[in-house]
């Protein structure tokens, strides 16, 4: 018999989420908006790639 186990993070649900919140803010977008917009949040990410 398999137990269940309550899931406090579902990170396949996250990604849905998030693919569908960008989905939305670019679809509204051209081309130079999208490209602008991933400029900015590039300089904007906390991550750096050398962390």
């Amino acid at each position: 018999m398999e137990t269940k186990t309550k899931k406090e993070f579902d990170a396949v649900k996250f990604a849905r989420e998030q693919k569908d919140k960008l989905s939305e803010v670019l679809s509204k977008m051209s081309k130079e908006e999208i490209v602008a917009y991933f400029k900015k949040i590039r300089l904007e990410s906390r991550i750096k790639p050398s962390a």
